[in-house]
């Protein structure tokens, strides 16, 4: 009886301590992520990445314009990095700030560093290989970053470390608790990108496998419960636009976007891990591929195969988008030279961080000495040393200088309470001046866009048009001369990488109607 009292006292002991080592590295990431969202937003760089842009733009659209709700989150983008901005940004400073997008990233990114060290200390009993993993994960530059802005990586992260660690407590436990964990999870996953897609039969295989005689029921829960999120999303592809792979193969999915132009890897799987491989370079520096090399080595000898699996699995899964589903990365000093998708190589950071927890078991020396050498990245300016930043920088120049421009324009000309007849490409726009999107009539807003595209003369009152040569504003604005109503260009802005922007301006026949409609 003694003993009994004994064993369970150490429990107690080991569970306190567990819970407090995984508080205070919430604790200490959360910090970590506060001061690099403080760092991107003083130099104004939050929303330098076109996507984190639109991103923010569909979660602003959720609950202000003219049709707001769930419909808003479109096709493409799976909803919940949405769902989440869409929590603070109806706050007006929130969503002109992006710091709506910004701080659930870098929530995520702080759960994800946590869940991840507690998978590792629990697998290692180690709290400082737990550690240098953690490290290595969280302090990489890109991480930083693309915590910092209004992504979907950082959510995924979070969703996958979360479960990473509840997989590993299953295995110990066999618990009903530890399954729901992991499905939550994972369907949390599936509704941010499409990668937790191809992860869910792996997590299920493994799952079965740790069950024991209940392999079946456990495994059919988890398919059960992780599922609900594809089939979400199969279902509200078919509701709105009646074909349930419409974000597959829909006009703005990857593969219409992209065509049938050629790009290096496509069809080329050599050529593709090339191209993988050499983005990864930028993101984890030469030692980081050695120390996830070194780690898989390790791994696989201690036999320690479902982490190193697992944390491989996402990296195969880009590697097989550049060779087959129009999803290329370009890289600076390989033909085309250009900057694209280079932040699809944050898949290999889990890998690198678990290698560099398993080098540090051989002592505090390893342990310092491997995470010093896959941080090397991070002794430098994040700004000039993290290819993520750099690629949002350079692919940005051109839109934020045309954007300046028409809000210049906009500022001066427009009234307080006028409206917009737009496409979705200009939610920057409207943000940076703060016009709600309520006061826009775009092609988010079926079927009120295409009665004014199809009836101008009955359906669009919106007193200024934006559009771009030859798109849809533009055409409806030219055949609109016949019937009604007149517009007449008022700005054109050229800015070399960008289509012509041009501004006009509705002409009324009465000069008692000057006074725009929203105010009558």
């Amino acid at each position: 009886m003694p003993a009994s009292k004994s064993s369970k006292s150490s429990l107690r002991s080991e569970g306190f301590r567990t819970v407090l080592a995984c508080a205070l590295c919430f604790i200490a990431s959360g910090a970590v992520m506060a001061a690099a969202v403080r760092w991107f937003y003083t130099t104004g760089a939050i929303l330098n990445q076109g996507d984190a842009e639109a991103h923010l733009g569909i979660a602003r659209r959720i609950v202000d314009s003219r049709t707001p709700g769930w419909a808003e989150v479109g096709t493409t983008w799976l909803p919940l990095p949405h769902l989440l901005m869409a929590l603070l940004v109806k706050d007006d400073w929130m969503w002109l700030t992006g710091l709506a997008g910004a701080i659930p990233s870098a929530i995520c990114t702080a759960l994800a560093a946590t869940f991840l060290f507690a998978a590792i200390r629990r697998l290692m009993s180690s709290t400082l290989c737990a550690t240098a993993g953690a490290a290595v994960f969280l302090l990489n530059p890109n991480t930083l970053y693309l915590g910092s802005v209004p992504m979907t990586e950082a959510i995924l992260a979070g969703s996958l470390c979360s479960v990473f660690f509840f997989t590993v407590r299953f295995a110990a436990t066999r618990g009903w608790g530890a399954l729901i964990g992991a499905s939550v999870a994972a369907f949390a996953g599936t509704l941010t990108r499409y990668e937790a897609w191809f992860i869910l039969p792996f997590v299920a295989i493994y799952i079965a496998m740790q069950s024991g005689r209940r392999r079946f029921a456990k495994a059919i829960a988890f398919c059960f419960l992780a599922g609900l999120g594809p089939l979400i999303w199969f279902a509200h592809n078919y509701w709105y636009f009646r074909d349930p792979l419409y974000f597959y193969r829909g006009p703005w999915s990857a593969k219409a976007l992209q065509g049938d132009v050629p790009y290096p890897g496509k069809g080329n799987w050599p050529v593709a891990i090339h191209y993988f491989f050499a983005a990864g370079w930028d993101v984890v520096g030469f030692a980081g591929l050695v120390i996830c090399a070194v780690g898989v080595v390790l791994a696989i000898a201690r036999k320690a195969w479902w982490p190193a699996l697992f944390f491989s699995l996402s990296p195969l899964f880009y590697i097989w988008g550049i060779h087959s589903s129009g999803n290329p990365i370009f890289v600076p000093n390989m033909e085309p030279h250009g900057w694209y998708n280079t932040r699809y190589a944050m898949a290999l950071l889990p890998l690198t961080a678990f290698g560099a927890a398993l080098i540090a078991r051989f002592g505090k020396a390893s342990a310092a000495t491997v995470v010093a050498l896959a941080l090397l990245p991070a002794l430098y300016p994040l700004n000039s040393h993290c290819i993520a930043f750099q690629e949002a920088e350079h692919n940005s120049r051109s839109r934020l200088e045309l954007t300046r421009q028409a809000v210049s324009f906009l500022r001066a000309a427009a009234g307080p309470n006028e409206t917009f007849f737009t496409t979705y490409r200009f939610p920057a726009i409207f943000r940076t001046l703060g016009i709600p999107f309520k006061r826009t009539l775009s092609l988010d807003n079926n079927p009120q866009f295409f009665m004014a595209c199809n009836r101008p003369e009955i359906f669009l009152w919106e007193d200024w048009a934006i559009a771009t040569g030859g798109d849809e504003i533009q055409t409806v604005v030219d055949n609109a001369r016949l019937k009604g109503p007149r517009y007449e260009l008022s700005e054109r802005i050229i800015v070399k990488g960008e289509p012509v922007l041009e501004i006009y301006h509705r002409q009324y026949e009465d000069p008692l109607r000057q006074t725009p409609r929203s105010e009558e």
